[in-house]
């Protein structure tokens, strides 16, 4: 079993989307996760570096994931406002949140 490196996550009210892929950016895990879930996921599973758009939210989601052991990375809106500007889906965007 391969090991997840990196997770980009994406923030919403309700549904929060991961993309997680290994050291070879093989994607490995796509799941959505309702509020609830996102910290009992992170406890399941090794340290390794999580990516958020930074936003009010964000912060507070980084905080509660560094505890947990994991690296948490802001990513600025700068940078992700031109990954949505063609209206793809949450899915598609995390792909490129992981490469940051």
């Amino acid at each position: 079993m391969t090991l997840i490196t990196t997770i980009g996550l994406d923030t919403a009210k309700q549904v929060f989307q991961l993309h997680g892929v290994d050291n070879e950016a093989t994607t490995i895990l796509r799941r959505q996760l309702r509020r609830a879930e996102v910290l009992k996921f992170f406890k399941t599973i090794p340290a390794c570096v999580v990516g958020l758009e930074a936003c009010g939210g964000a912060h507070y989601w980084a905080r509660e994931i560094k505890a947990l052991g994991h690296e948490a990375r802001l990513i600025q809106p700068a940078y992700v406002n031109p990954m949505s500007k063609e209206q793809r889906m949450a899915r598609q965007t995390l792909r490129r949140y992981v490469k940051l």
